[in-house]
């Protein structure tokens, strides 16, 4: 039986091709400096994570699981009512004469070409949708990773895949995702202390 890809997979594959993973690698990269220098900080990001988890990429996850559904179904009845058809022509497959058996034959066939059209016409629908969703939510993340690298100092941004070993505290997808739900705005500075009063004279 013919299946779409889930939409969490289009995702992961489109948020997982090379040219993406171009894109948020030199996008994260805040400044270079030479890479004999000891005060260069790096950290790390898993840029499909941060996209996926924000309240942004979970919505557009769950418009592209209703309409990822629909189809499935509407593409599951199509293939049920052929498989049914199937059935009925091998059944009555020594009641029916050559020509009429032929006939019958090539309309099942012609039918189940239009399927595999409608599954090529489905697939391709649910990975422009998922394009739509998810473009502006990963130039907003890639903008807000640029930002956050530049506050905390850090020189370079790696996708997490890329690092061998970085430790827990150079990892900066979770606050990426926490700025990406406030609106790209970082934590609001402290007030200052209140000056303390003169004493009494």
């Amino acid at each position: 039986m013919v299946r779409l890809a889930s939409p969490l997979l289009f995702a992961r594959r489109w948020l997982g091709s090379s040219r993406f993973a171009a894109l948020a690698i030199a996008a994260s990269v805040v400044a270079f400096a030479p890479l004999a220098s000891a005060q260069m900080r790096v950290a790390v990001v898993d840029t499909q994570r941060a996209v996926m988890e924000t309240e942004d990429g979970l919505r557009a996850q769950a418009t592209l699981k209703k309409l990822f559904d629909k189809r499935q179904r509407e593409l599951d009845q199509k293939q049920k009512d052929l498989q049914k058809e199937r059935e009925e022509l091998e059944k009555n497959r020594a009641q029916i004469n050559t020509e009429a058996m032929a006939k019958r034959v090539e309309n099942w066939q012609r039918e189940m070409a239009q399927v595999q059209a409608v599954f090529v016409e489905y697939n391709k629908e649910l990975q422009q949708k998922q394009n739509e969703l998810t473009q502006p939510i990963v130039q907003k993340t890639v903008g807000i990773i640029r930002r956050l690298a530049t506050q905390e100092g850090f020189d370079l941004v790696l996708e997490r895949q890329a690092a061998t070993y970085f430790r827990a505290d150079l990892d900066l997808t979770d606050k990426v995702i926490t700025l990406y739900n406030r609106g790209g705005e970082s934590a609001p500075a402290a007030a200052p202390a209140p000056a303390a009063a003169p004493p009494k004279k």
